[in-house]
């Protein structure tokens, strides 16, 4: 019996109708970071498990697809942790490479790896598939790409300032309602030390970054089972409940965070942020969120994250600054920042809203028909003519029934059919069907190129 065929769950195939539309998406957000001055570059899809190991949190650590050795897997194994059934330690010794979890603790192995051969501050960009060992639900993939732009090599607050306009730019262009959400991870620090748990800021920032979706009183409950004193929770309930615009905020937060000198440096870093924001005219509101975490250990200062207005769906873009992540590997002193563009979630907000222009949705804009060899012949030159002048173009492979021709051009969404017959090519003429209007209209070759782009 044959089998039957199957992906794993948590991962898509993409038609040629969905790769257009994928393609839309990726090409503006490119677009938009080469306008800001970001370069490409790629790394490989498996990295060595002690370059990815640690730089997650230990939620994010359960989280990587870890890869087998090669060869006789088993035969470096510990026996005793093999009967215990030791899994953990185990997959230490069976395998030493993983999937990439994101693309910033590999850009990190990369500067250091190449920091004799780049340009600081280097400002970079990436855009590759990455994977998580997650449960799959809406919204959330096993296998799914990311839109990396980072800079490294700055202390500048400019850098994050470029970044909200970089954001708020590719959601104008893909005309996706968002808000940005800012933090800072300072201000986190700050409030740590103020309740009198400094010592315990990634167990507070992993429960906090679940309010939105928990609620209050489990987050306490969490915080409890980490270990956090009763007194230090209920001294955290008012930092949680601040309320007002971003200026009330900064005002509430600064005399909170008076007696902290982290805290203090995060909430002038906000100020300045969004000093410098509020005079760009920005399309989109950039609103301060205290309870904004992002559970990842190797952020250090701002903050970002990206929610859509009108799809419930988690965020779709977030990032931060991280001053220590290159140290991990040896050098010392490099700050970077950066933002990650969640390219399945904008894609199915736009397939969901429906956002894509008319014009993405069809590759081909115009089909010859192939009415046998000397037609066929004769229509070559006249495709290669149009191909030469940006139309995109494609003649039936076979001399088959007109219905059948039609009916190709129809399930394509192919918007004009071109038939050339003996009296056109005598007369170095094309007739040009429009598909929507079933209007017909004769005309010569630049009449059809000037068709096709009006």
């Amino acid at each position: 019996m044959a089998q039957k065929p199957s992906i794993p769950k948590g991962t898509r195939d993409f038609s040629p109708a969905e790769m257009v539309r994928r393609n839309y998406i990726f090409d503006t957000i490119k677009g938009v970071f080469q306008l800001y001055g970001f370069m490409p570059i790629e790394t490989p899809a498996m990295e060595n498990l002690d370059t990815l190991l640690g730089k997650y949190g230990e939620e994010g650590d359960k989280l990587l697809f870890k890869i087998l050795n090669s060869g006789d897997f088993l035969s470096k194994a510990d026996n005793a942790l093999l009967n215990a059934g030791d899994s953990i330690k185990v997959t230490n010794q069976i395998s030493e490479k993983g999937l990439r979890y994101d693309l910033t603790v590999p850009f990190a192995r990369f500067v250091v790896q190449h920091q004799n051969e780049i340009t600081f501050p280097f400002k970079r960009y990436q855009i590759q598939p990455v994977w998580r060992a997650d449960r799959p639900q809406k919204g959330r993939y096993r296998e799914f790409f990311q839109c990396d732009v980072d800079v490294v090599g700055s202390d500048s607050l400019l850098n994050e300032v470029e970044l909200i306009q970089i954001v708020d730019e590719v959601y104008r262009q893909l005309n996706i309602g968002v808000v940005i959400k800012l933090n800072n991870r300072k201000v986190l620090a700050g409030i740590a030390e103020i309740i009198g748990e400094a010592d315990r800021i990634v167990d507070i920032t992993v429960a906090i970054d679940k309010l939105e979706k928990i609620g209050v009183d489990k987050v306490n409950a969490e915080l409890s089972e980490r270990g956090l004193s009763a007194a230090a929770i209920e001294r955290l309930q008012p930092i949680l409940a601040l309320s007002g615009n971003n200026t009330e905020k900064l005002a509430a937060l600064s005399a909170l965070l008076k007696s902290s000198e982290v805290g203090t440096k995060g909430v002038e870093e906000l100020l300045t942020v969004l000093r410098i924001t509020d005079g760009l005219n920005l399309s989109t509101q950039v609103e301060l969120d205290l309870t904004l975490a992002r559970g990842l250990n190797y952020y250090t200062g701002a903050i970002f994250e990206v929610k859509a207005l009108d799809v419930e769906i988690g965020s779709i873009t977030g990032g931060g600054r991280y001053d220590d992540l290159t140290g991990i590997f040896g050098m010392k002193g490099v700050s970077g920042v950066g933002i990650s563009f969640g390219a399945d979630r904008i894609f199915d907000v736009m397939n969901q809203l429906e956002l894509y222009p008319v014009d993405v949705t069809a590759a081909t804009q115009l089909l010859f028909v192939n009415f046998g060899d000397t037609e066929v012949a004769h229509c070559l030159k006249l495709v290669s003519n149009l191909r030469q002048k940006g139309i995109r173009t494609e003649i039936y492979p076979d001399p088959a029934k007109m219905k059948k021709q039609m009916a190709y051009a129809d399930k394509k969404g192919i918007g004009f059919v071109a038939m050339v017959g003996e009296d056109e090519m005598s007369k170095g003429l094309i007739t040009l069907k429009n598909m929507q209007t079933g209007e017909q209209t004769t005309l010569n070759l630049e009449g059809v190129v000037n068709a096709l782009k009006a």
